[in-house]
């Protein structure tokens, strides 16, 4: 699937400096690199020698990450503790020159962080530091009314949700339809017990496992997928439906009942840590920057494509995209 070369740049310039709101569960990942050279004379478990530490914007913070890269201005919306990580975490967000104005900082609450340790290659350990109670009703107040604020001068709400605690019912029940009623884009990645929680957005885009879950049926084949969709349509209230299944690529259900298939753009797969993050973001700000749905669609499974070639969190800018986009052009034969 291609968009060409002229078409594409024009959706790009328009994405210049584009504010497009984001909100949703705020994460750090951490990565320990280091090598294995023995095990433990302690328990059967092997010694990990750390030579370097790495950290990278995860959760809703990936999402603006990726729109930042293809020159979008992201407004993040969430919460983050009073300690060591959400001082990572802010510079972070610096460096990509994310504002950090719309964070909220919670005593009670951890920031949220992964840490992974690799060695040779290989993800061996995930600990995971994160507090899911739902949030009080103070900080839900400010994180409501800075979205409902943002409102009139976004062209797209992107909605996060890990299940992690910054995602209410009352937090979606309040800025759904007042984003719906500005006409404003909604793009939702779910969580799978949260699926009747999204009515009025414009796409929700689950993974194949969320949705699978979400609607009790095991895709195995084309009419279990169909069934799957337009189960997940009823079930959210959502306009359209895109579906990432990995190797296999993205299933897009239209408003219509329209069924389009987008084969996977991944040349090579590395590590598939935070792809859905950019399939939302992207998606999300390729139609509010003019781009259709399948534009859209098209698109993110680029960037999709290109982020999973990397080791760990990552992002695709629109250089990346276009190349892998012209890349299929060579492919199929459309440009020599």
């Amino acid at each position: 699937m291609i968009v060409e070369k002229k078409r594409l740049s024009k959706i790009f310039r328009n994405l210049n400096d584009m504010p497009i709101a984001v909100v949703g569960d705020v994460m750090l990942d951490r990565y320990l690199w280091g090598n294995v050279e023995r095990i433990s004379p302690e328990a059967p478990v092997p010694v990990v020698y750390v030579e370097r530490e790495t950290a990278r914007l995860g959760g809703a913070a990936n999402v603006a990450w990726n729109i930042a890269a293809i020159g979008a201005e992201p407004l993040l919306f969430g919460i983050i503790g009073n300690d060591m990580f959400a001082r990572i975490l802010q510079k972070l967000l610096d460096e990509y020159k994310i504002a950090t104005d719309y964070l909220v900082t919670d005593d009670k609450r951890p920031t949220t962080a992964k840490t992974r340790i690799i060695a040779r290659g290989q993800q061996m350990l995930r600990i995971d530091r994160e507090n899911i109670i739902a949030i009080n009703r103070k900080v839900e107040d400010r994180i409501i009314g800075g979205i409902i604020d943002s409102l009139d001068k976004v062209s797209a709400l992107v909605i996060s949700d890990y299940g992690k605690g910054t995602i209410s019912r009352r937090v979606l029940k309040k800025i759904i339809p007042i984003a719906r009623e500005k006409k404003v884009f909604i793009a939702i990645d779910p969580k799978e017990n949260h699926f009747g929680l999204y009515k009025g957005a414009t796409v929700v885009t689950p993974n194949i496992k969320e949705a699978e879950d979400a609607v009790s049926i095991k895709i195995k084949d084309k009419a279990a997928l169909l069934r799957a969709g337009q189960k997940l349509k009823k079930l959210t209230g959502a306009e359209n439906i895109l579906i990432t299944r990995g190797s296999d690529g993205m299933s897009l259900f239209y408003t219509d009942n329209g069924v389009e298939n987008f084969p996977t753009m991944a040349r090579q797969v590395y590590d598939v840590t935070g792809a859905g993050d950019t399939v939302v973001g992207i998606c999300a700000v390729i139609a509010a920057g003019g781009g259709t749905l399948r534009e859209a669609a098209i698109i993110s499974s680029h960037a999709a494509g290109v982020v999973v070639r990397k080791v760990g969190t990552a992002v695709a800018n629109s250089s990346e995209i276009a190349k892998s986009i012209e890349l299929e052009q060579v492919k199929k034969g459309v440009i020599k």
